[in-house]
């Protein structure tokens, strides 16, 4: 198994110690203590972002000084470059780091951005990301646009690779971030946005059932991460991507348990979460697009380990949906305008879940899994708890829902929830 080498990190006692990473109730993160000024906004899209999402599109362009106006610049070192690229010379079927650029440029200008570039970076030119000239056409930028792929990628061409340091470009984007500028990205690009511990690839089952580990993986099963993080822009909690459509929810549980962090923000595909005055006192999320983003707070969760496997309970589980609203500094979540309280009024039974995790060995699987038992049980009268298990066995893990009297849901139309807030979540080998 192949790993890319990484200097060793402490444990979960030495975590405790970095106020930055480590989010609690109590007390304000050293990054936010001193931040008192307004900033920038990020717009972090869970991948698989369509053609069609004015919606986000169109608020990065809004953020980025608005139509006929916005300058969009445009990164795609997560891909790969031309040289590797056997579809390089079909502008139907490339898929490359030039390619895709040109692609999102097109795109922005077509959503109304006065004008967009590709920022021409990749691992093949990582001199560029220490280019003046590069530099002189970000500072030129009012926004930013990190598309999808392999975020090491990023972490090679813009952090220095091992050394894990700010390129010049990097330090640009920083500080017009800081300056207001918008920063935005979906799949990797979104990813890469993260703090210490970033998630680097993983599949829920073999996470529950082997634990994490730092570093990168050939084998895409295995949860891996980085310590060092990657740009540092989200610092509220870890990030996950593709969340409902891989079924990701168990592998955030595990590593956010493993590296001690209190909150991850497991996105959605096309949904996206909109930070805005990142880094500071007065962050605030909003939840933009077509599914929805899993807050899960692990402050009081439990874990355990004994022979018959891992296990965590009373992780505290939110599902957000467009429009809503979230503060990471009190934890509390707003239902969007328009959402009322749905108020339980029907007698079925949750229906059975056999594949929780929505496995890729499993062709009947159903995605959204986790996040569709969860919906059902807020909408039922009919029992307090529920339980859902993995399609893999040896060990079986069982999820186990339970509503609390601090569960809510809000609904769009009286009888399902659009959103959710505070069930409470265990994992065990069953």
């Amino acid at each position: 198994m192949h790993r890319i080498p990484l200097s060793p990190r402490a444990g979960r006692a030495a975590l405790a110690l970095t106020a930055a990473v480590i989010l609690t109730a109590a007390a304000v993160p050293a990054a936010w203590a001193h931040t008192e000024q307004d900033s920038g906004t990020l717009i972090l899209v869970g991948g698989g972002l369509k053609d069609n999402n004015s919606e986000i599109y169109g608020e990065i362009i809004t953020k980025a000084g608005g139509e006929g106006h916005a300058r969009i610049g445009v990164l795609t070192a997560a891909s790969v470059p031309e040289s590797q690229d056997p579809n390089a010379g079909d502008p139907a079927t490339c898929s490359n780091s030039a390619c895709n650029g040109a692609y999102y440029a097109d795109l922005f200008k077509q959503f109304g951005a006065a004008d967009a570039q590709w920022i021409p970076i990749d691992i093949e030119h990582v001199d560029a990301a220490d280019s003046d000239a590069v530099v002189a056409q970000v500072n030129s930028m009012t926004g930013f646009f990190f598309g999808g792929g392999d975020q090491y990628r990023y972490v090679t061409s813009l952090l220095h690779g091992a050394a894990h340091t700010d390129s010049k470009v990097l330090a640009a984007i920083r500080a017009k971030l800081a300056a207001g500028a918008v920063v935005s990205g979906s799949s990797a690009g979104a990813q890469i946005a993260s703090g210490p511990d970033m998630v680097t690839g993983g599949d829920s089952y073999q996470a529950l059932r082997d634990g994490s580990a730092p570093g990168y993986f050939d084998d895409a099963t295995k949860l891996g991460y980085l310590p060092d993080g990657g740009f540092d822009f989200l610092r509220a909690g870890l990030l996950d991507t593709h969340t409902g459509t891989t079924g990701r929810e168990g592998r955030a549980i595990r590593l956010a348990a493993d590296t001690g962090q209190d909150r991850v923000f497991a996105l959605d595909e096309d949904t996206a979460i909109e930070v805005e005055n990142a880094g500071t006192r007065r962050e605030s999320l909003r939840v933009l697009g077509s599914h929805g983003v899993s807050v899960l707070d692990l402050r009081n969760a439990r874990t355990r380990q004994r022979d018959a496997g891992w296990s965590i309970d009373n992780v505290r589980y939110s599902y957000l949906t467009d429009g809503d609203r979230y503060n990471p500094l009190t934890w509390h979540a707003e239902p969007a305008t328009g959402k009322t309280v749905l108020r339980a009024d029907s007698a079925t039974p949750v229906p059975s879940n056999n594949d929780v995790f929505y496995s890729v060995d499993n062709p009947e699987g159903t995605p959204y899994s986790f996040s569709g038992t969860a919906r059902a049980l807020t909408a039922t009268t009919a029992q307090r708890t529920a339980t859902a298990t993995t399609y893999e066995s040896a060990p079986t893990f069982q999820v186990t829902f339970t509503k609390t009297g601090a569960t809510r849901a809000w609904t769009t139309d009286g009888h399902t929830a659009a959103s959710l807030t505070e069930l409470t979540i265990a994992i065990a080998p069953h």
